[in-house]
């Protein structure tokens, strides 16, 4: 009995119906794969494969440029053509290209491989947002918080298993985790034809093809959404920096951090982001993340003027609040990016959002190395007042997006 109870709260923790246990499921699962591999793939390329840094960044960053591109018609695909059907063959492609990549020995193979599966991943993207969409149910906020929640449970075994084998530090560990990925992305496909096939949802007549190019409230949101995803890099890249190099708390605050921003995300996510349903519940939010950044940037930036023990406090207590604001960040561009796109067209506006996010992703590191860290002190506060700013249009821009929504039951004209 203690273990039905066990396994039916967990159930219901994963989704209210079948489906969203399988997508959750899915989703979990790739995760975990993502983990394993996100955390071997750079040191694979440089200490097992021998290719130099240089070359390996370059090839991808090629491959990342180029995969930009197909996320938007990838989308559109999986509107005209069901997002299973797309997803499922995007993850074949993953799962044969990552396997693939055990098999590189020149920087020319790498950049071929890579640009494969970065290619599918932006297919895939899209099409799952299309897929969340349509499995979400009555209460799509309570699922997409949920699905998050098993996303960073995920990356957070995977990449805890990827540090145990990395101790290692034999080329038969570094392929076990780019292999475990691979399967991870096959079993992600299985699952999903657990999923009911969901018909096409066909487009008003009249209406032009590439909706989302004329959608202008929607895609200032997107610059939005790209803009304040620096919020994530800021805890993967700026503040390790910043505490190596500026503040005397001790090296293991690096871990620490990642750890707390993992785990306060996983722990309050469902909490806070079932509470965030529509466009303008997002827009609020939105402004939320944006004062929660403002206020844990400069935390961060004073913990170079503290001395060892309390620079380590302020640093932990920082994290605590920006993984607050990430959080309510979250789950305002879950309401405002499925709830400004038309169903029929989930899957070209998710290709336009990841867009959007991938090149502000792509854009970050020089962003914040140069101007944050070149800046000091006065380039957090800097991205401070940046988020703030970005965080207050986002009421503003809710009510602009709710208002040139088409009307239910007003015919959707032609766009011009």
């Amino acid at each position: 009995m203690i273990k039905d109870g066990s396994a039916g709260r967990i159930g219901r923790m994963a989704g209210d119906t079948g489906p969203e246990r399988v997508l959750v499921a899915a989703s979990f699962v790739n995760r975990v794969g993502n983990g394993l591999f996100n955390a071997a793939s750079a040191l694979y390329f440089t200490l097992v494969v021998g290719l130099p840094a240089v070359q390996v960044g370059a090839a991808l960053t090629i491959a990342g440029v180029i995969g930009l591109c197909a996320g938007i018609p990838g989308g559109h695909l999986a509107d005209r053509r069901g997002a299973r059907v797309i997803m499922m063959s995007a993850l074949a492609v993953q799962a044969v290209s990552m396997a693939a990549l055990v098999l590189v020995e020149s920087w020319a193979a790498l950049t071929v491989i890579a640009t494969f599966d970065q290619i599918a991943a932006a297919v895939g993207g899209a099409a799952w947002g299309a897929l969340v969409a349509r499995v979400g149910g009555e209460r799509p906020a309570v699922f997409r918080a949920k699905l998050r929640t098993f996303v960073n449970l995920g990356v957070v075994l995977g990449t805890t298993g990827a540090g145990l084998a990395l101790g290692a530090g034999t080329r038969g560990a570094f392929v076990t985790l780019i292999l475990g990925n691979a399967a991870s992305f096959a079993l992600c496909a299985v699952l999903l034809l657990l999923l009911p096939r969901c018909p096409v949802l066909p487009a008003p007549p009249q209406q032009r093809r590439w909706l989302v190019f004329a959608d202008r409230p929607f895609l200032a949101f997107t610059a939005l959404y790209g803009a304040m995803g620096l919020q994530y890099p800021v805890v993967s890249l700026l503040l390790p920096i910043w505490i190596a190099e500026h503040t005397e708390a001790p090296r293991w605050t690096v871990a620490a951090l990642f750890a707390v921003n993992s785990l306060f995300c996983v722990l309050t996510q469902t909490r806070i982001g079932s509470r965030i349903e529509t466009p303008d519940d997002g827009g609020r939010a939105f402004r939320t993340a944006g004062l929660l950044f403002l206020v844990s940037c400069p935390m961060m930036a004073l913990a170079a003027y503290a001395p060892v023990w309390a620079a380590a406090g302020l640093v932990l207590a920082a994290i605590f609040v920006h993984s607050l604001g990430e959080v309510w960040e979250s789950s305002a561009c879950f309401a405002l990016g499925f709830g400004l796109a038309p169903d029929h067209a989930q899957g070209q506006y998710q290709g336009v959002l990841g867009l959007g996010f991938n090149a502000g992703q792509a854009l970050a590191p020089a962003i914040l190395t140069t101007v944050v860290l070149g800046l000091g002190t006065a380039g957090w506060l800097l991205l401070a007042s940046f988020f703030a700013l970005l965080g207050a249009a986002g009421p503003s821009l809710a009510r602009w997006g709710m208002r040139t929504r088409p009307q239910p039951g007003v015919a959707v004209e032609a766009a011009r």
